[in-house]
């Protein structure tokens, strides 16, 4: 279960997923939900964009659960290193632990799609700052084509990390 993180050594700080109930197939049907669940949010905001759907890919669920749960075990809430990511592109999110679906985590990001204008990255915000749009314009990024996701927890929240492949918010291109 790459995309629902189990951590053996820590199984007090990390949970197999959000909200899920104590039984393993409960749990399991979760984890085999998760990767279609994510990507159709994914896709649906991409189709009112007018751009492809994405396809799920395993190494980038499996980069991001890497990270989602060293995101758990240091409760640190930081995007990793490019050079550590080279060609990928990275949405993080944090919230508390069992309150959010799927679904709502990566609503969060494209709710950014009201602060959008389209153009050339990065004037690509009403506001002038791209970091407003900047989780919305890697989920439309036209160039993108495969997207992988993890949520690992600790004992207070919830940490999603989905990497994008290939990366988006590139200086100097167009946004739809």
């Amino acid at each position: 279960m790459s995309w629902l993180v189990k951590a053996p050594l820590a199984a007090a700080l990390l949970c197999i997923s959000i909200g899920a109930p104590a039984d393993g197939a409960s749990a399991s049907r979760l984890a085999a939900q998760f990767p279609q669940r994510i990507l159709s949010v994914h896709n649906a905001v991409r189709a009112e964009a007018g751009v492809p759907p994405l396809s799920w890919d395993p190494a980038l669920g499996q980069a991001a659960a890497n990270y989602a749960m060293r995101l758990a075990l240091t409760n640190s809430f930081r995007h990793s290193g490019r050079t550590s990511r080279q060609g990928t592109g990275e949405n993080l999110w944090m919230g508390t632990r069992g309150a959010y679906s799927f679904e709502a985590m990566v609503g969060a990001w494209s709710s950014e799609r009201r602060n959008f204008v389209a153009g050339v990255f990065p004037a690509v915000s009403r506001s002038g700052n791209w970091q407003d749009v900047g989780h919305y314009t890697q989920m439309v990024w036209p160039t993108t084509t495969r997207v992988g996701c993890a949520v690992a927890s600790n004992s207070t929240s919830d940490f999603l990390v989905c990497r994008y492949a290939s990366a988006g918010n590139i200086d100097g291109r167009p946004v739809p």
